[in-house]
């Protein structure tokens, strides 16, 4: 594809997003990656290879090559970005192509470096590493450029992020290691540990969608959940309900709540004013889980609220940031 490229990217440990200007989300798909073991070659990448998650054959592996935000092999990471932009028709890019790329905040340089160099090796010739919060808010339309505060939670597949922006950049910060993730293995250890059930990722990723919620439901939704048996080891089936679910991720909830209490506390007097006035903006696919902006509501004391398309706000604001990189890179920097 001729001409100058350019491209928003998010690229998280559940999903892989690329948007470009004017052209909106081009590829959204799990960031997965099946490998043979023997040849060390890519079978399938994307929605392909998450079908194959705990099911693959003996020499065959499928995995998320991004993990908390970071990556493990720079080099399967590299691949896989080859292959969505290969899917969104930009087989070979021109010389000038550029993007955006969402991070978290708490990478270390070492990890900074990692995604650099796999976008670079993926043919991307001029990287902006940019903080996923600061481009959650340019995609959700937030006043960043003003002297008022804004507060943005991220919560993604590996990590919530959380952040006070003000004047184009971020007062204050904090970045943990719980997300969607984090709810499935909540899942998992409940129900293994209280109803001797033993379940995989995929079902835990289910009932959390179909019948997750951060508060209890008056009417419950109920679901039938498929697994094996903690015991015998047989396969076993049972229903379960929505205020299960409620119980069993309680902690990681809780913990995304004591970050937000720690860096409400850090924040400058005057832009914790602002925040009381303007809410806390939620966004990250984790965000859609049910009653979680109530849940932070009533535990911070202000109001909570999700953005209006929560899993793609990252990488709209990334492509929409390509317009004023000037400005917003005065505080970030590449490794």
């Amino acid at each position: 594809m001729f001409g100058i490229s350019k491209f928003g990217f998010d690229f998280g440990s559940s999903s892989s997003l690329i948007s470009a200007p004017h052209k909106g989300v081009l590829v959204n798909d799990p960031s997965v990656v099946a490998l043979s073991m023997d040849t060390k070659t890519i079978i399938a990448v994307g929605n392909d290879a998450k079908d194959m998650l705990g099911k693959t054959p003996e020499g065959v592996i499928s995995k998320n090559p991004i993990k908390f935000g970071a990556i493990s092999n720079y080099k399967i990471v590299e691949s896989m970005i080859r292959y969505f932009l290969s899917k969104a028709g930009y087989k070979s890019l021109f010389f000038n192509s550029e993007a955006v790329v969402g991070i978290s905040d708490g990478l270390t340089s070492v990890e900074k470096r990692a995604m650099y160099e796999a976008v670079m090796g993926a043919g991307i010739k001029k990287i902006y590493l940019v903080p996923n919060v600061l481009l959650t808010a340019i995609g959700c339309n937030l006043p960043i450029g003003t002297s008022s505060g804004n507060m943005v939670i991220n919560i993604g597949g590996g990590t919530a992020e959380l952040a006070v922006i003000s004047f184009n950049g971020i007062v204050v910060s904090d970045s943990i290691r719980v997300g969607g993730d984090s709810i499935n293995e909540a899942i998992c250890i409940y129900l293994k540990k209280n109803y001797g059930i033993i379940i995989g990722d995929q079902m835990a990723e289910n009932i959390k969608i179909e019948v997750g919620s951060a508060l209890p439901l008056i009417s419950p939704i109920e679901m039938e959940i498929r697994g094996r048996d903690a015991v015998n080891g047989m396969p076993k089936s049972m229903i379960i309900d929505t205020n299960v679910v409620v119980s069993a991720i309680k902690g990681p909830l809780n913990l995304i709540i004591q970050s937000t209490r720690h860096l409400l506390e850090r924040t400058p007097p005057e832009l914790a004013s602002d925040i009381i006035d303007r809410g806390i903006l939620l966004s990250g696919g984790t965000s859609l889980l049910r009653n979680i902006d109530t849940l932070i509501t009533r535990a911070i004391g202000i109001t909570a609220y999700i953005s209006d398309d929560p899993v793609t706000s990252v990488v709209n604001g990334a492509s929409e940031a390509l317009k004023y990189i000037d400005i917003l890179y005065k505080n970030v920097r590449n490794p």
